[in-house]
């Protein structure tokens, strides 16, 4: 666990911290729904994070955000509790986005993009470090949705481009050449910015 001088958290309470939610998957498990509601209103937050690292539409973010509680609730006896139950819950979120980019044909338009126009200079650190979080999360779904779904794969969610490929069903260079040509879109996007 992280620990911080803001949110400092003693062995005692560390403890009690992973008691409740041992339990809260074992009242999932059991299907009771008090304990269903608790561990959606716990998670719902950051998985539509991650939901809307992967679509840029709200609509289509908050249908993978149900369909993604769903599946977590009716494989809950698969998580072994090994590991972070909360990183269990996000891979069945991107895998959810996965398979509904991959259904919607966006890799295939993405892919068929040659350039994305001519090399932008790079940006500065300093105009990156203007940006905030949430402001560079907008830029990023701005990208299109092969190259948002790579670069999010990539550099957020640290796949390697080998899984990529294997995952999105393309070849280790084309995961490379859209995570490049993300990178450039959104070097471009923040030079117009400042």
């Amino acid at each position: 666990m992280i620990i911080d001088e803001q949110n400092a958290y003693t062995k005692e309470e560390e403890h009690a911290w992973l008691m409740e939610e041992q339990e809260l998957i074992e009242g999932c498990r059991k299907a009771n729904r008090l304990a269903q509601k608790e561990l959606y209103d716990k998670y719902a937050r950051k998985m539509m994070g991650v939901c809307l690292r992967y679509v840029s539409d709200w609509e289509t973010a908050r249908d993978l955000l149900q369909d993604g509680f769903v599946k977590v609730f009716t494989n809950l006896d698969t998580y072994s509790g090994n590991g972070s139950f909360e990183g269990w819950m996000r891979k069945i979120f991107v895998n959810g986005a996965l398979e509904h980019i991959r259904k919607s044909d966006v890799l295939r338009e993405a892919s068929d993009w040659d350039s994305v126009g001519e090399q932008p200079e790079a940006a500065s650190a300093s105009a990156i470090s203007e940006l905030s979080a949430a402001e560079l999360m907008k830029l990023v779904q701005t990208l299109p949705a092969g190259f948002r779904m790579v670069f999010n794969l990539f550099a957020v969610e640290g796949y390697s481009h080998r899984e990529i490929a294997e995952m999105l069903h393309i070849t280790e260079s084309t995961s490379r050449s859209q995570y490049v040509r993300a990178r450039q879109l959104l070097q471009k996007k923040v030079k117009e910015l400042f």
